[in-house]
């Protein structure tokens, strides 16, 4: 039996899939009126819990042989930032605990390429200098600080513990969706008539979860991987969603500072109105200035991880969008 959290959510449930496909028996955690689209017709085992009541934990990891911690607060803007700590901290901490304590052969941690150092006009890896100072907004410093508690466990002998580093995951089932898939909901919609000068590494969802199960396998405990795809400009991004969708790619380019401004008066809108989340984020726009771009070499060369080419994933994304109706 085999454990996920985070199995509703748009990595997880790639995972999930990914495990059943490879015959493995699997429990889900999922709180309790969670929106469950993503586990439809899939065959698993649903406990019902909260990584934020750890007292529940131990049954649900009980019986099983491996657990795949994928569930995590992911938004670059929070009402009450202390919640997305007590989630991606605290709840790892409890889950991984109870899984050590029950015995369990092999943990996976889902990290985040927001954890890592990020060199300017180059391609980081899992040896780049980072320090918490580095961390821009919450969401990263809440990962980071995750990390690091995931990573005391593992030095202190006390969790056999194999971390991954998503890069930016693209692909079906973001049903969110996510900052980044829903950039490309804008993007194919027409709604993107500028950009700023910035780039991500792209990976589709489905390599990233079939590197969770190559870390299971093959990875070695206290060890981390990126698992990415291609790194790619904003402006090729927008140019190939808007060439598939037969509309003209955006040409302005808008200076980083221009856009501050916006952010910080749509933030303090969203506080005010009572909304969930501001249309331009001030955190968001201060991590564009640094091109994100990462090297998956140590999972290829390790792992035998390998990933499609990014603008696969985006065709994927737009597809699946597109027919949900998301625009």
């Amino acid at each position: 039996m085999i454990l996920v959290t985070g199995a509703t959510g748009f990595v997880g449930s790639a995972v999930v899939r990914r495990l059943l496909a490879a015959g493995e028996t699997v429990r889900v955690l999922v709180r309790p009126g969670s929106d469950r689209r993503n586990l439809g017709g899939q065959n698993v085992e649903i406990a019902e819990g909260d990584l934020l009541h750890p007292d529940g934990l131990q049954t649900v990891v009980d019986g099983c042989s491996g657990v795949y911690h994928v569930a995590a607060d992911y938004r670059l803007w929070a009402r009450d930032p202390a919640k997305m700590f007590a989630a991606n901290v605290d709840g790892s901490v409890a889950i991984i605990r109870a899984a050590t304590a029950a015995k369990v052969e092999r943990i996976v941690y889902t990290s985040s390429v927001a954890t890592l150092g990020i060199i300017k006009d180059g391609v980081a890896d899992e040896q780049t200098p980072v320090a918490y100072s580095d961390m821009i907004g919450v969401y990263k410093q809440s990962k980071f600080r995750a990390e690091q508690a995931v990573q005391q466990l593992i030095d202190d002998h006390l969790a056999p513990v194999v971390i991954v580093n998503p890069s930016t995951p693209i692909g079906p089932r973001d049903i969110k969706p996510t900052p980044t898939g829903r950039m490309i909901v804008e993007a194919a919609a027409g709604r993107m008539p500028a950009f700023v000068d910035t780039g991500l590494n792209i990976a589709h969802v489905d390599d990233v979860a079939a590197g969770h199960l190559l870390a299971f396998e093959r990875g070695e405990i206290g060890e981390r991987y990126i698992l990415g795809g291609t790194d790619m400009e904003l402006s090729q991004i927008l140019t190939h969603i808007a060439n598939r969708q037969g509309r003209k790619p955006p040409r302005l380019k808008i200076p980083h500072n221009a856009i501050l401004p916006i952010a910080y008066v749509a933030e303090a809108w969203t506080r005010l109105s009572g909304g969930e989340t501001p249309f331009v984020v001030v955190d968001g726009v201060k991590m564009a200035k640094k091109k994100m771009f990462f090297s998956s070499a140590k999972a290829e060369r390790q792992l035998g991880y390998s990933s499609r080419p990014a603008t696969a994933a985006l065709d994927d994304a737009v597809r699946w969008f597109q027919a949900e109706g998301y625009f």
